[in-house]
C-alpha cells in the first residue's frame, strides 16, 4: 500500500545511490544538517543512523549555531520577524488593547547592530537575523523538534514573542499569508497549535485557487510565491495532525494554480514569468523559483502529475558534469552567517534537494504502480 498524505511522501523504488558514488562522498562532507538528510532521502540508511546523524544537528555546525545566538527569552535579534522591534510589539499590544493609537513603527537607524562578523549584516534587504526566519531555518535544517532546547524555544516564543503587525502573540500569526505560512510551519514542526492561522489561511484563499501577500491591502491577483509557501505549510500541518477535507481541498487548489502554469509560464500568455525563477538559491526564503516548486511536490509524493515535466526537465538541465548543481541568485539581507558562499559555486543543499527531487519524479514517473498522493 502507497502511503497516504497523512502518513508522509511516497518513497523512490529505485535503488539508493551508493555512499561510495562521488556526489554522495561530497555531500556527506557537509554539515550534519546535510549529512542526514542524505542518509534518509539518497541512500536509504536505516533508521537509527538517520537519527544519530539527525541528533548532532543540535549541537555541532550551522543549527548549534543558531542555537547559540538565541537569546534567554526565546528571541533572536530582539524581534519576531525584524531586528529590534520587540518593544515596539509590546507596546503595540497595550496601546490597542488600551483603544489608544500604536507607537511609530522604528527606524531602521534604531535598530541594534547585528552579532554577524563575515560581513553580512552590512547587506542591503530584508533582514534574516530575527526570531521568525531563524526558526524557519532550524526547521528546515532539521533541528530534532522534540528536543530539549528546541521544545523550550517553543514555550519562550510563546509567552514572549509578539509580531510587529498589532502586537499579536507569535504562534497566532498575523495579517500576511506567507508569514502566517512560515508560522504553521514552525508551529507544525515544534507540535504547536496553529489551526486559526489555518483556518485564515483557508479564509484568504483568492477564486482562482492562489494566495498574495498583496490581497490585504490593493487587489492584486494570486502570486506564485505566496501560493507555494502556503500550500507547503497547508501539507506539513495535514501530516502533523492528520489535516481535514476543508484545508485537503485548498491545498489542491493551490497545487492546481501552480500545475495549471506548469509551476513557471503565465496562464493567459504561455510566456514564462519570471527568468530568475530558473535560478537556485538556498535557503531561498519566501522566493519563488523551480528548484523550490518541484521539491515541494516531490514531498507531497504519489504519481507526478504530467505538467510538472517541464519544470522537472530544467532542474534536469542545471546539473553540472561533476553530478551538482550550483548556489544561484542568493537573497539579500543581513544573515548571522551563510549556509554556502559564494554563488557560482557548488552547492550541497541544491545537489541534494535536486537530486531528491530527480530521484522521486524518476522512479514514480516510470513505475506505473505509485498512485496519486492527493
Amino acid at each position: 500500500m502507497e502511503p497516504t498524505e497523512n502518513q508522509g511522501p511516497y518513497q523512490p523504488r529505485t535503488p539508493p545511490m551508493a555512499e561510495d558514488e562521488p556526489v554522495v562522498q561530497w555531500l556527506l562532507q557537509g554539515d550534519p544538517a546535510i549529512r542526514w538528510q542524505v542518509l534518509r532521502d539518497l541512500v536509504n540508511a536505516s533508521e537509527t543512523e538517520v537519527a544519530t546523524e539527525r541528533a548532532r544537528v543540535e549541537h555541532e555546525g550551522w543549527g548549534a549555531r543558531l542555537l547559540a545566538l538565541r537569546a534567554p527569552d526565546g528571541l533572536w535579534a530582539n524581534g519576531a520577524c525584524f531586528p529590534g522591534t520587540a518593544a515596539f510589539a509590546a507596546a503595540t499590544a497595550r496601546a490597542l488593547a488600551a483603544g489608544e493609537p500604536p507607537p511609530p513603527f522604528p527606524s531602521p537607524d534604531a535598530e541594534p547592530a547585528e552579532a554577524p562578523t563575515d560581513g553580512s549584516g552590512a547587506e542591503p534587504g530584508q533582514p534574516w537575523t530575527a526570531t521568525y526566519p531563524v526558526l524557519l531555518d532550524l526547521c528546515h535544517l532539521g533541528t530534532p523538534p522534540d528536543s530539549p532546547v528546541m521544545q523550550e524555544t517553543a514555550h519562550l516564543v510563546a509567552r514572549n514573542c509578539r509580531w510587529e503587525y498589532d502586537g499579536l502573540p507569535f504562534f497566532a500569526g498575523e495579517v500576511d499569508c506567507c508569514i502566517n505560512a512560515g508560522t504553521i510551519l514552525i508551529g507544525a514542526y515544534l507540535g504547536v497549535d496553529v489551526d486559526p492561522v489555518v483556518q485564515r489561511l483557508v479564509a484568504d484563499q483568492m477564486p482562482d485557487g492562489g494566495w498574495n501577500c498583496w490581497a490585504e491591502t490593493r487587489p492584486a491577483p494570486a502570486s506564485f510565491a505566496s501560493t507555494l509557501d502556503v500550500i507547503d505549510a497547508l501539507l506539513r500541518w495535514e501530516r502533523h495532525t492528520g489535516g481535514s477535507e476543508e484545508v485537503r481541498r485548498a491545498r489542491r487548489n493551490g497545487e492546481e494554480y501552480l500545475l495549471r502554469r506548469s509551476l513557471f509560464r503565465s496562464l493567459r500568455t504561455g510566456e514564462v514569468v519570471n527568468p530568475q525563477w530558473a535560478l537556485f538559491s538556498y535557503p531561498p526564503r519566501w522566493h519563488y523559483d523551480l528548484l523550490k516548486a518541484t521539491e515541494y511536490f516531490a514531498r507531497r509524493g504519489g504519481t507526478p502529475d504530467p505538467r510538472l515535466a517541464e519544470a522537472i526537465e530544467r532542474v534536469r538541465a542545471k546539473r553540472r558534469p561533476d553530478g551538482r548543481w550550483l548556489l544561484e541568485n542568493t537573497h539579500s539581507g543581513a544573515v548571522h552567517f551563510r549556509f554556502e558562499e559564494p554563488d557560482g559555486t557548488p552547492s550541497r543543499w541544491n545537489t541534494l534537494r535536486a537530486l531528491r527531487v530527480l530521484r522521486w519524479y524518476d522512479a514514480s514517473a516510470h513505475s506505473g504502480s505509485a498512485s496519486q498522493a492527493s
